[in-house]
């Protein structure tokens, strides 16, 4: 079985193609695909093979799937570019006739008011209409993504987001990376689509409290209104479409869009998710 692993470059594709080696899988089975191979050599010296994937380039993505039976579309990073990307490898897929093909969506993707939805709900009706045999894996919070802050609240004390008491269900990206590969490696999910969250949500008073375990120092959760928010932003350099984005997203956490019930990514992997105070300890 020919496994192909997109956006193998990134993080989260790097991390997938670590767990399928772990679980057994034979290296040369697995296809690394990234924009620039250059920067996967290390994974070819593993014994992976790798390929050009170039979401922009069709034709590369065409080549790479030859012979290849599941594939893991990882989402593009370019928002707002990412449905005729991923568009290009859904009908590569459906040409090359595999049979599972694993994206990774966002929690709730079809009824949340997240920033990031949208495209990723345009991707999950493109692989519904494209008739491939498909799992939706709809990836949380990665505890990597409170690094920033992490890094702010270590400066000044403060954890400051217009969250309110929101909360959420973060899990390590190792944890969402052993998910997709426990996923291509088994059968039977074909046509699911898996809400994957941490086993524990939390609220902001104990993020700050986490933060202040691994950074050895008080921190305090800083509630702002969106308004106090956008100014803070603004002040911080940052420009309207970012800090827009970033409002959005707290706005989402705020009323309840990312959590979510079950453990379903504790039951893919077979093992608890990653704490949040672990999860935050490599990125001090």
């Amino acid at each position: 079985m020919t496994l192909l692993i997109t956006g193998a470059s990134g993080n989260l594709g790097r991390l997938v193609i670590d767990r399928l080696l772990a679980r057994g899988a034979t290296p040369s089975d697995i296809i690394a695909g990234a924009r620039d191979p250059q920067k996967i050599t290390d994974l070819q010296e593993r014994g992976v093979r790798v390929a050009r994937v170039d979401y922009d380039d069709p034709a590369t993505v065409a080549a790479a799937m030859d012979g290849v039976d599941r594939v893991l579309l990882i989402s593009g990073s370019e928002v707002g570019r990412r449905i005729p990307q991923h568009q290009a490898v859904i009908d590569a897929a459906v040409a090359a006739g595999v049979t599972l093909f694993a994206y990774t969506s966002v929690t709730k993707a079809d009824t949340s008011s997240i920033p990031l939805a949208p495209e990723h709900l345009a991707t999950e009706k493109a692989i519904t209409a494209s008739g491939l045999p498909a799992v939706i894996l709809r990836n949380n919070w990665y505890t990597e993504n409170f690094a920033p802050t992490l890094d702010q609240a270590g400066a000044t004390g403060i954890l400051a987001a217009s969250v309110g008491e929101g909360r959420i269900p973060a899990a390590s990206r190792a944890d969402y990376a052993d998910a997709a590969a426990a996923v291509l490696l088994s059968d039977g999910h074909a046509g699911k689509a898996y809400e994957l969250a941490g086993d524990t949500a939390v609220d902001h008073h104990q993020i700050a409290a986490a933060m202040a375990e691994v950074l050895g120092r008080e921190v305090v959760y800083q509630p702002l209104t969106t308004e106090q928010h956008l100014a803070a932003l603004r002040e911080a350099g940052l420009d309207e479409g970012t800090a827009g984005f970033v409002t959005g997203i707290d706005a989402s956490i705020r009323t309840g869009d990312l959590e979510v019930t079950g453990h379903a990514l504790a039951d893919l992997t077979g093992h608890p998710t990653t704490p949040l105070i672990d999860g935050l300890r490599p990125a001090r």
